[in-house]
């Protein structure tokens, strides 16, 4: 059963509680779960501590993955439609017509469990308008139930055509996906990933691999991600896909394992890909030897030791930022070349950089 509410503009989390307790909790009740979107209202700390006071459950979507909520989804295209009908010719009144497009899709028959959700949530099919007219004594209220009949028709056909195409086009192409078992390892799709590379078209489309940690649901796993990446590691299945690997195909080596020096570990750099201002310092995007794109981070210009990488770095990049005299400068106006390593007492590794934690930014 859906219940649609208008409202001026997107509500704070305050005023989503507000609109919950007036229009849920007193026709059904405190749920014991709520499921929701990644929207700011549902994951801000005042929602959060109003379900725990509540005693009900926050369960939020896999990233990029709307079918985790498919329900809620689905009602709102198929309220866009029906309203996109009942008020195209006076698009002002919508909100006047939400309470016979609400009326018209819980008494409308559901196609799995066929029975519209008012019977299912009441014990009966709400009763609808009556296919013949009396007589009336008074014009102005006949006038007004023919506009009702005709708004919830309208909307009744609307909501039908659009339960049946979208079940169509949804099942045309539909497979059940692998299951998935812990310490599994798995790819995962670069689409929707701030990935940081030269051109996204000839980059990889899956990243990894990366480990199964947990199975949440046989729809969505939570990953094994480095820190660098900022993604939520819960992930719905759709995103990934099992490694698969053949016997006649060597195994990737792992990745090449840092050397310390004075206890600090080195990694060595592939390209300097990118400058930028941070603070009163420039930082670089570096793409390290032996890591995949994910890794990528920014490290200041104090932990390159080799300093022969930022001069050929802005021999081939004049218009990246870069440093004079200890500040930033604009690297395509003239100027001495950059400043020696930061610790003149430790060699300059040939393209190798010191870091403490290669985690930094993504």
């Amino acid at each position: 059963m859906a219940h649609f509410i208008p409202l001026p503009k997107l509500p704070s989390a305050k005023e989503t509680t507000q609109a919950v307790q007036q229009h849920g909790f007193r026709l059904h009740g405190i749920p014991t779960d709520i499921v929701s979107d990644r929207g700011p209202q549902f994951t801000s700390t005042f929602w959060k501590e109003f379900c725990r006071l509540l005693g009900a459950t926050v369960s939020l979507t896999s990233g990029f993955h709307l079918q985790s909520n498919g329900q809620s989804e689905r009602v709102n295209q198929e309220l866009e439609k029906a309203l996109r009908c009942v008020a195209s010719r006076d698009p002002l009144s919508w909100a006047s017509r939400l309470v016979w497009v609400e009326y018209a899709h819980n008494s409308l028959t559901c196609s799995a469990t066929g029975m519209s959700s008012f019977k299912c949530v009441y014990g009966y099919q709400p009763p609808l308008f009556s296919s013949q007219e009396g007589e009336a004594s008074c014009p102005s209220a006949l006038a007004n139930t023919r506009r009702c009949r005709r708004t919830w028709a309208r909307a009744w056909v609307a909501l039908r055509r659009a339960v049946m195409a979208y079940s169509t086009g949804a099942n045309r192409r539909r497979t059940a996906a692998p299951i998935y078992r812990v310490g599994q390892q798995v790819w995962l799709s670069a689409r929707d990933l701030p990935v940081r590379v030269e051109s996204k078209k000839l980059a990889a489309r899956f990243l990894g691999p990366f480990v199964v940690e947990r199975v949440i649901s046989p729809t969505a796993v939570r990953l094994r991600l480095p820190v660098s990446m900022r993604v939520h590691p819960t992930i719905h299945v759709s995103r990934i896909k099992p490694v698969r690997v053949s016997p006649h195909t060597p195994a990737e080596p792992p990745p090449p394992a840092p050397r310390l020096l004075d206890g600090d570990p080195i990694y060595t750099v592939q390209h300097l890909l990118r400058s930028q201002r941070r603070g009163r310092g420039i930082h670089y995007l570096v793409d390290w030897e032996g890591y995949g794109p994910e890794e990528r981070s920014w490290v200041p210009a104090s932990r390159i030791l080799n300093r022969t990488l930022i001069a050929d770095f802005h021999r081939l990049h004049p218009d990246q930022l870069a440093l004079r005299r200890g500040r930033p400068r604009d690297s395509s106006r003239p100027g001495p070349a950059p400043a020696g390593p930061a610790r003149g007492s430790r060699p300059a590794w040939e393209d190798e950089a010191l870091m403490s934690d290669r985690s930094e930014e993504f």
